[in-house]
């Protein structure tokens, strides 16, 4: 244990590493003693083949009082967590990449429970930020290689990322926290725990309101959540019952469009006009419709794709909770089984030019559409503006029709896009452990039904009743629909079953042998169908089922103790990434173009799989006069196959800008190849001082070239033509680094602690990123800082104990760059969200 240090690197945070915790497949519900330490409480486990590193409660609140569990885990090597806000909770924004995986091929869950894949667009989870309150989590373990085999996700091919939520204390006690900061932030945590009120049952119950306005425009970034956890434990078993309840809004950041001019090629004036942030105009109905827009609802020409909306949000409500028993049969045979059911009702919306909408609007708005030639159809940005090659309309009644659809639309020039959300899971996660001499048996399964629906429709922003389109109204909640585009139906099966071994050959010599499965049975249908015209050239979006089974991925590892400080480790293991049936966006099978595409998908595509290869040192040693070192380095290698591509066969606009959005076809375009290496060290000098760096680079390579114009399987290639220039339809994507993940990162941590006052300062650099597939445009790198000075009153003095002040300055230098990267398949154009500037947060806490 290094209490005072920064952050821990871990042989393994895994709940095994405590000798009575439960079967792996309940891991969530072991809890780490979190002691009195003024810093990080580590539990070093010595059972455990993988690469691990965790960082506890008290230094997340560290980081930032509220700060998603996401973000916090920024300071670990091998992980890049960015977004547009310094909670790390707006999650529009958010980008997360481990080992060059992103964030949709990692595996999430929250005291074991799955949190899906953590796509913006809601299908099978939630955030961790919004299954529990960030002062209640007591942990946060990334598996930066590959994932423990029992952890219940369809996804982790590149590692996992587990939260797990403190348990009650043993005493009753009230604490709480009240911060304020920058563009007004308000963000009040209180807790009450029962203590043990006999019979070992204790509880808490716990809620926390936060209000910030977004530091580029006038939104409120807003919620309310709750968490209520009871815990009964006696010698047969421990009974644990968890609720959470959250409601957000989020008006989001936008996203500036970078465009790359061809070879030869001039920049037009749009493409020129680059602007670092592109505030909403909310609440400014009357500027935005007189001054911005023209009276048919079109979009400044000279900005181009970076038009400005008028807003944009995103409004979910969840309800997550679940009921878990350990049962002790004896010392060496435990069984834990876990029963959870999510429900989450949520929407995404966006405000914006009807002109930018227009190629989707008129298909259901303008009674002669189908009657027009293609020709004479008014394009993206162009509401009542004549075609060059229309001949069967006048310029005056192309002006006579756009002013029609204005006032079908509300009078306004603009209209509302939502994608709306509906989520019911529910599942059980069974394991049991048995201990046959030196062998410890594993074995468990997971089973989920879910049942999803999206729904795009869109709605008049009207201009008599302005406070009927705001972020914070659900248009849903005060009007019809103008229309249903479609309407996606999903029902998904997973099942997960899991067998492990872990024999003690010697006392130095631990050798661990598994086998996982993975299964998914998925079916999509379409019950409201997009008029033809509305979405590119798609007649009928397809339907159908994909059932998607491996019965073996195994996992093969050991571990060397050289004297109870060194150790040196190895696995093997293979994952699989399970296809993603979200029917509201591209990414997954059904939302290609056509019902062709789709089968010809189902029958010949293949799931993305890993094979992933670690070894590594670690250390952990304590010296005279209260020194003490804990250190880790790690080698990867990852041969990650059939990777998949969603290519736009008729998109809506430019990525990150546009609104009305495409289908895809969906195809498997070859191999990446990654080896990188991570190292990290923690220096501690007594109680006063302690010092954490990390370094990590990765080194991820595309194996493959891939055919952007193809409709169906076969996309990848077997030429490796160089260069970075798109010719014939090839994307020369062989040899080149993956975008958006840099190959350098470094993080440090120092504290200092001179009495009852805390001083501690973050360094984060992260490297240059490339932001289009073949290499040929990048972002620079950049480095943040951020600051915390704390100080402590004395228990005693006041009638409440463990009272601190905390002053919190995130990005101190007030860096300017570029955060999160959004990289589509074209290559002439990107988009990037900017770096939050300075902010400043005073939380003063107290406990009772």
């Amino acid at each position: 244990m290094l209490a005072g240090t920064a952050l821990a690197v871990c042989s393994a945070a895994q709940a095994m590493a405590r000798d009575d915790a439960p079967a792996a497949g309940a891991a969530a519900g072991a809890e780490v003693d979190a002691g009195e330490s003024n810093g990080a409480i580590i539990v070093t486990g010595a059972k455990t083949t993988r690469s691990a590193t965790a960082i506890s409660e008290v230094e997340i609140q560290k980081i930032l009082p509220g700060v998603s569990p996401l973000k916090a885990i920024q300071t670990l090597p091998g992980v890049l967590y960015i977004t547009a806000d310094p909670w790390g909770n707006n999650e529009q924004n958010a980008q997360i990449f481990v080992h060059g995986f992103a964030g949709n091929q990692l595996g999430y869950t929250m005291d074991g429970i799955p949190l899906g894949d953590q796509s913006y667009g809601n299908y099978n989870g939630l955030s961790p930020q919004r299954a529990v309150i960030s002062e209640n989590v007591a942990r946060v373990v990334v598996a930066t290689g590959a994932g423990d085999l029992a952890t219940a996700s369809n996804s982790n091919l590149g590692g996992t990322v587990e939260t797990f939520s403190s348990d009650p204390q043993a005493e009753f006690g009230v604490r709480g926290a009240q911060t304020v900061g920058s563009y007004g932030t308000s963000r009040s945590y209180l807790r009450v725990d029962s203590g043990d009120i006999g019979g070992g049952n204790s509880g808490y119950i716990s809620g926390v309101r936060q209000r910030a306005r977004a530091w580029d425009f006038d939104g409120i970034q807003k919620g309310w959540q709750a968490n209520a956890k009871f815990v009964h434990d006696s010698d047969a078993g421990k009974l644990t019952l968890y609720f959470d309840y959250n409601d957000m809004t989020q008006p989001n950041e936008d996203a500036t469009v970078f465009f790359k001019p061809s070879a030869g090629g001039t920049a037009t004036p749009a493409q020129l006009y680059t602007p670092y942030t592109k505030p909403f105009f909310y609440p400014d109905f009357d500027g935005y419709r007189t001054r911005y827009l023209t009276p048919l609802g079109n979009s400044p020409a000279a900005e181009g794709g970076n038009y400005r909306n008028y807003y944009s949000d995103a409004q979910r409500t969840d309800y997550l909770g679940y009921a878990r028993y350990d049962a002790r049969f004896s010392d060496k045979m435990t069984w834990s089984t876990t029963g959870y059911y999510h429900h989450n009702d949520g929407a995404g919306v966006v405000a914006g030019p009807l002109g930018q909408s227009i190629t989707t609007a008129q298909a259901y708005l303008d009674p002669i559409y189908a009657s027009l030639p293609t020709n004479c159809r008014f394009g993206a940005n162009g509401n009542g503006i004549r075609p060059s090659a229309c001949t069967a309309l006048t310029t005056a009644q192309a002006a006579a029709s756009g002013a029609a659809l204005v006032a079908a639309t509300g009078g306004s020039g603009m209209i509302t896009r939502t994608t709306e959300y509906r989520i019911d899971r529910v599942g059980v996660i069974s394991a049991a452990s048995v201990e046959l001499g030196r062998h410890k048996i594993e074995f468990g399964g997971w089973f989920e039904h879910n049942s999803t629906t999206q729904w795009r429709r869109w709605y008049a922003v009207p201009v008599s009743e302005p406070s009927l389109s705001t972020p914070y109204v659900r248009p849903r909640d005060v009007m019809d629909p103008l229309f249903t585009q479609y309407q996606g139906e999903a029902r998904i099966k997973q099942l997960q079953l899991h067998l492990q071994d872990t024999w003690q050959v010697t006392d130095a010599l631990l050798v661990q042998g598994g086998v996982k499965t993975s299964a998914q049975w998925a079916s999509g249908r379409f019950p409201v169908q997009p008029r033809v015209g509305s979405l590119g050239g798609t007649t009928a979006l397809p339907q159908g089922k994909i059932n998607t089974r491996n019965w073996f991925l195994p996992a093969f590892g050991a571990t060397y103790d050289f004297n109870g400080h060194e150790q040196v480790y190895f696995n093997v293991q293979k994952n699989l990434r399970q296809y993603q049936a979200y029917l509201a966006g591209g990414g997954g099978p059904w939302f290609t173009g056509s019902q062709a595409a789709f089968d010809a998908f189902a029958e010949e595509g293949k799931p993305e799989t890993s094979w992933t290869y670690e070894a590594g040192l670690r250390t952990n040693r304590s010296f005279a006069n209260g020194w003490a070192l804990q250190a880790q380095i790690n080698y990867y290698h990852v041969d990650f196959s059939n990777r998949l591509l969603a290519i736009p066969t008729n998109p809506g606009g430019i990525a990150g800008s546009g609104i009305t959005g495409g289908t895809s076809t969906l195809v498997n375009v070859g191999d990446v190849k990654t080896d990188g290496i991570d190292a990290a060290v923690t220096l501690r000098v007594g109680q006063t001082f302690s010092l954490y760096n990390a370094v990590s680079y990765n080194l991820s390579k595309y194996q493959n070239d891939y055919t952007s114009t193809a409709l169906g399987i076969g996309a990848a290639t077997d030429t490796c033509i160089g260069g970075y220039i798109v010719t014939g339809g090839i994307v020369p994507t062989c040899g080149k680094q993956l975008p958006g993940t840099p190959k350098w990162m470094n993080k440090t941590v120092a504290t200092l602690n001179v009495g009852p006052f805390e001083l501690q300062a973050i360094g984060d650099f992260v490297g240059r990123r490339f932001a289009t597939f073949t290499n040929d445009a990048s972002v620079s790198s950049y480095f943040l800082t951020s600051l915390r000075v704390a100080g402590r009153v004395p228990d005693g003095i006041l009638p409440v104990k463990k009272v601190e002040l905390a002053l919190n300055v995130t990005n101190l230098t007030d860096k300017k760059g570029v955060s999160t990267l959004s990289i589509g398949s074209a290559t002439n154009s990107y988009s990037a969200y900017p770096i939050a500037p300075r902010q400043w947060f005073l939380t003063l806490s107290a406990a009772y």
